[in-house]
């Protein structure tokens, strides 16, 4: 008897399901999903339609793309009183920076968290989340007190300059992400750290060879939730950068709607809309990663 004559009595016994039943059994699912999409979206589909108006004012504007002008993304390139461009830059090489160092200091603390058995390992695990329970304001006016007078030996890590600004992002870098990464590097086998011994490779190689491969989706992980957090700051970034060179775009931005008077809400939004581009670009390179990296450290703790 063929496959298809067995499948057949299948195929007459089950019944079609009405729309209204198909609504109550998986529709709802759908609607619920598109609802979510739809309030999403919309911010982000008015930011964009608000950076194509010509004037600066965004009031009467009720429907989305009534004029479509590029003259705000010309104009933020073409200030001299406001450069955009020179944000940009400043915040890629503070943004990127930070991230590769405080990701790599993390996984060093991780590391010897999870292979290393010595006095004071539990208690500086618990320590880390401690900190971690105080918010970041708290130690603004220390950071400012150490740069300020840092900066009268050594200018280049003082007030309004970019190193000393990654300088104090990466004083905090020993946080939650040491925390994750802990997590994930307990579900590596420690066997393949004994093989590997037994083959006479030492701490280091067994570190960059072995582990740090098979740690990869936790790397990208805090490298994306680094970049974003220190793209994004803007609290620390005002109270270190002053002078106009040297803001990041989270800094420099806020410029065009501070002025009560004057808020340029359309030159505002064309230049969040532009620096979103770096955010949006590595979370899609980086979204295979996400998952496995977000739970593969709550396996095993």
């Amino acid at each position: 008897m063929s496959t298809v004559e067995l499948d057949a009595p299948m195929r007459i016994g089950k019944k079609r399901k009405t729309p209204l039943q198909w609504l109550l059994a998986l529709g709802w699912r759908h609607l619920i999903g598109i609802f979510v999409i739809i309030y999403s979206i919309f911010p982000i589909l008015y930011i964009l339609s608000v950076s194509f108006v010509k004037n600066s004012s965004v009031d009467g504007q009720n429907a989305l793309f009534q004029s479509f002008d590029l003259v705000n993304y010309i104009a933020l390139f073409q200030d001299p009183n406001r450069p955009f461009g020179l944000w940009y830059i400043n915040t890629m090489v503070i943004g990127i920076t930070t991230a590769l160092g405080s990701v790599f200091l993390s996984t060093l603390a991780a590391y010897s968290f999870s292979r290393f058995r010595f006095r004071g390992r539990r208690a500086g695990l618990m320590s880390l989340i401690l900190i971690q329970m105080f918010p970041s304001v708290l130690g603004l006016v220390a950071i400012f007190t150490i740069l300020s007078e840092v900066g009268k030996v050594f200018p280049v890590l003082g007030l309004s300059s970019s190193l000393g600004l990654i300088m104090a992002y990466m004083g905090g870098s020993l946080g939650t992400g040491t925390y994750l990464m802990y997590g994930f590097f307990n579900t590596v086998p420690k066997e393949l750290d004994e093989a590997a011994k037994i083959d006479g490779a030492t701490h280091t190689q067994i570190f960059y060879t072995i582990i740090l491969p098979l740690v990869t989706p936790i790397l990208a992980v805090n490298v994306l939730l680094s970049f974003i957090g220190i793209t994004s700051d803007f609290v620390l970034a005002s109270v270190v950068l002053s002078t106009p060179e040297s803001l990041t775009l989270a800094v420099g931005l806020q410029q065009f709607v501070s002025d009560p008077f004057s808020k340029d809400w359309a030159m505002f939004c064309a230049g969040a809309i532009l620096s979103a581009i770096p955010v949006v670009a590595l979370f899609l390179y980086l979204q295979k990663y996400i998952v496995s990296g977000l739970t593969g450290g709550a396996v095993k703790g």
